[in-house]
């Protein structure tokens, strides 16, 4: 039986949107800019595997989530529809936009190019394994073990939106910690499957941010001909967080106009 990544809909518009968010997140966190793209499209707020609500798999490789992606449109019955994907997300929709073209509309990659990057989740990965929920009573417990490892308490916070309280009475993370951990590698420092999307794109980076730097532009447009590249004031990696309203807006004005 194939498993469907877990979703909540917002909206009934004639297009169908689909939201994918990045590594240790969770559809929850875009219920807001989700009501907001509800009133134009059918959106989509998706928990990738192994992470939110959706199923837990031994299986995190890049190959297995880009065929989620499938899986969800033809349980959905959705031919078509447009994909936005942040960070891990948006590694996520690139490599479907390499291999399943005809069922994208417009694509969105939100602080994230189309390259391989070297591991920068280290303190995360080790400050998260050092919680150990037998020994946790409170959320503020998690946060204490987390702030050895992790200063910025944005961070910190972030990451305790994963913090649930599990069937058997202790607390637990609701992403697949241990297999994320085994596919990190792949899933930020794979290459780019080979193809092009010649469809309508765009690339949104955050001003602050290093993940889309200037000589990635001249690779983003080999591989996405009709790409937009833009960046967002006062924004870091997080611009969807961090500036919300410039984000949103440049999202409907590209699906809207373009």
């Amino acid at each position: 039986m194939v498993e469907i990544l877990h979703s909540k809909i917002v909206g009934s518009g004639e297009k169908h949107l689909l939201v994918f968010h990045g590594l240790f997140g969770q559809l929850d966190n875009w219920n807001t800019i989700g009501k907001h793209f509800g009133e134009y499209f059918t959106t989509h707020l998706i928990d990738l595997r192994n992470h939110g609500r959706s199923f837990h798999s031994d299986d995190s490789s890049l190959a297995a989530m880009t065929q989620d992606i499938v899986n969800y449109l033809d349980a959905n019955n959705i031919q078509k529809a447009h994909l936005l994907g942040h960070s891990l997300g948006g590694r996520i929709v690139i490599d479907f936009a390499m291999i399943h073209q005809d069922r994208l509309d417009h694509l969105i990659v939100a602080d994230m190019a189309p390259k391989a990057y070297q591991p920068h989740h280290n303190a995360i990965f080790k400050a998260l394994k050092s919680v150990n929920f037998d020994e946790v009573e409170s959320r503020k417990d998690v946060e204490t073990i987390l702030s050895q490892y992790i200063p910025e308490v944005g961070v910190r916070q972030f990451l305790l939106k994963n913090v649930y309280n599990a069937e058997n009475g202790k607390y637990a993370f609701r992403f697949n910690l241990p297999v994320l951990d085994k596919f990190y590698q792949e899933m930020i420092g794979q290459d780019l499957l080979q193809g092009e999307f010649d469809g309508p794109t765009l690339f949104l980076g955050g001003a602050n941010s290093n993940y889309i730097l200037p000589e990635d532009e001249m690779m983003i447009k080999e591989r996405f001909p009709k790409a937009i590249i833009k960046k967002i004031a006062n924004a870091g990696h997080w611009i969807h967080a961090e500036n919300p309203k410039d984000f949103t807006a440049e999202i409907l004005d590209f699906l809207l106009n373009k």
